[in-house]
């Protein structure tokens, strides 16, 4: 059976998609990381509740101070990149459900009104619109460089002092540089990963 998308967009989402350890210098532009943003925003979560919060780090200070997280190779990498954002969790995601799920405003209170019933909710979707973000970013014909390499909780004190937001991944945003991609590691075929029941 084929697919609906051509097999030029297949590959460029996909097949000849790779995480990306280098970048040249060409700037990521705030108009494409919107444009990202603007298409994979449709994703779906539970409930819409939309709980990603994205931060993006330009500035050298900025830059300089996420690196102070980083462990091994993931500072060199998050310095030579033009953009790098910070995927984080908003733990008050509930307050924005009556904008979000208009026709079921209780659910604010009804669902989420414990913390932690939201902090696992939230991070489940978080994570979940993170793969659509690194979609998207391919969408752009960009690569992305995603990591869990750091330590998070000094990422959250130093962006995030307040405590509403939790970080668990961070991303290099650009066109691939030199050498930017190892060789493709083996995926489980689909009978190792699917079973009907």
């Amino acid at each position: 059976m084929s697919l609906a998308l051509d097999a030029a967009a297949q590959d460029l989402l996909f097949r000849e998609a790779q995480t990306a350890n280098t970048f040249t210098d060409e700037p990521v532009t705030d108009e494409q990381v919107q444009a990202v943003y603007d298409l994979v925003k449709f994703g779906p979560t539970a409930f819409n509740q939309s709980p990603l919060r994205i931060t993006l780090v330009r500035s050298q200070e900025a830059r300089e101070r996420l690196v102070g997280h980083a462990m091994g190779a993931n500072g060199p990498k998050t310095l030579g990149a033009p953009l790098t954002a910070i995927l984080s969790v908003d733990l008050d995601f509930h307050e924005k459900l009556p904008q979000l799920f208009p026709h079921a405003p209780g659910i604010k209170d009804t669902f989420f009104s414990e913390a932690a019933r939201r902090g696992v909710a939230g991070t489940q979707n978080a994570t979940l619109q993170a793969g659509y973000f690194i979609v998207g970013i391919r969408a752009a014909g960009l690569a992305a460089g995603p990591m869990t390499g750091f330590d998070f909780t000094g990422v959250d004190k130093e962006f995030f002092g307040d405590g509403k937001q939790k970080s668990f991944l961070i991303i290099n945003i650009g066109k691939p540089g030199a050498d930017a991609f190892s060789p493709r590691s083996p995926r489980l075929t689909f009978d190792e990963a699917v079973a009907t029941v």
